[in-house]
């Protein structure tokens, strides 16, 4: 049995749900193939795995690595449940400033596929949720940008009542305000 992929209404997006199988003793699901990137024009190399932690009502983003330095993404949820969210900053892109948002949690198991040319953030919708991602780049300070997570025109819903951010999230501009030698 496959494991079903499913595109998203913004090209390269890609929405995968795990085959899970699961009895009396717990669970199994793979949480990578390569064979799911297959129809992709380039098969992801990861060279690094990041795991965070956040409170209920937590907004992480949105981040995003300038080239060289750019990541591509596979998201997953190991426990408790995000609206995690894909923004397209490719300015030659006809979805460029939209976004993709998919509820990812520990019981749907669901991973979000996010490549690079995108800012990539998330809420925490229940309290200690734990998220995993695989990046296709380094982490590299300088090449480091972001987006207000709370930019008006962006008109994303989060699904948090209270949101928090860190202080470095709340200082990022708009996207208006982005030069455009910041963009892919």
């Amino acid at each position: 049995m496959s494991t079903p992929i499913q595109t998203l209404p913004i090209e390269g997006l890609l929405l995968i749900k795990p085959r899970i199988l699961e009895d009396d003793r717990g669970l199994f699901l793979e949480s990578f193939r390569e064979e799911w990137f297959a129809a992709q024009s380039e098969i992801p190399k990861f060279v690094q795995d990041n795991l965070s932690k956040s409170k209920k009502g937590v907004i992480r983003g949105l981040h995003y690595q300038l080239p060289p330095y750019a990541q591509g993404k596979l998201i997953t949820v190991s426990y408790g449940a995000v609206v995690d969210v894909a923004l397209d900053l490719r300015k030659d892109s006809i979805t460029f400033g939209e976004h993709v948002a998919v509820e990812l949690n520990d019981q749907n198991r669901c991973m979000l596929w996010i490549p690079p040319g995108f800012a990539h953030g998330f809420s925490a919708l229940r309290e200690d949720t734990v998220v995993h991602y695989k990046c296709t780049a380094y982490y590299n300070k300088e090449s480091e940008r972001g987006i207000r997570a709370d930019d008006p025109d962006l008109r994303i819903k989060w699904g948090v009542e209270a949101p928090i951010f860190s202080e470095r999230d709340r200082q990022n501009p708009s996207l208006k305000q982005i030069p455009q030698n910041d963009l892919f």
